[in-house]
């Protein structure tokens, strides 16, 4: 069956309107990696103050981070950025653009972090399974089909 799929109905598209930016990504890695602190995150990423605040505003309203005040001695409250499920589902998208970038990208000295599961320090892997368990290896072995939001062009 093949039915064409309206544009403004693609997961794709609506998931890229929320993250498909570069300053979001980076952010997202960072708290990720524990970051949470603005300041902390604007001395990692490079990003401009006013890029970073967007950023971190949009995350929060999208529901990928939450707020949580903190306050230091003698110093104003303060909001740490903390991630929510939501945002923390989106890990494995971050894993699988750092696997490509570290196959097509990286300099000839390899990958300049990896990832180890933190039980017994194996490097981690990504794989596709389909629901029945089989290991779903490529493209070509996927069928899109309708699902119940599928709206016809």
């Amino acid at each position: 069956m093949n039915v064409p799929f309206r544009v403004d109905n693609c997961s794709i598209e609506r998931t890229l309107d929320i993250v498909g930016e570069k300053w979001t990504f980076l952010v997202l890695r960072e708290a990720f990696s524990g970051v949470r602190r603005f300041a902390d995150m604007q001395a990692i990423t490079g990003a401009p103050r006013q890029v970073l605040s967007a950023r971190l505003a949009r995350l929060v309203d999208e529901g990928l981070l939450r707020k949580e005040p903190y306050r230091e001695p003698g110093q104003r409250q303060r909001d740490e950025y903390r991630l929510t499920e939501k945002g923390r589902d989106l890990y494995p998208l971050l894993v699988a653009l750092m696997h490509w970038g570290d196959k097509y990208l990286s300099d000839e000295d390899g990958p300049p972090v990896l990832l180890t599961h933190r039980g017994c320090g194996a490097l981690i892997e990504q794989h596709f399974h389909c629901a029945d368990g089989h290991e779903v290896r490529g493209p070509r072995e996927v069928t899109p089909v309708p699902g119940s939001g599928l709206k016809s062009a």
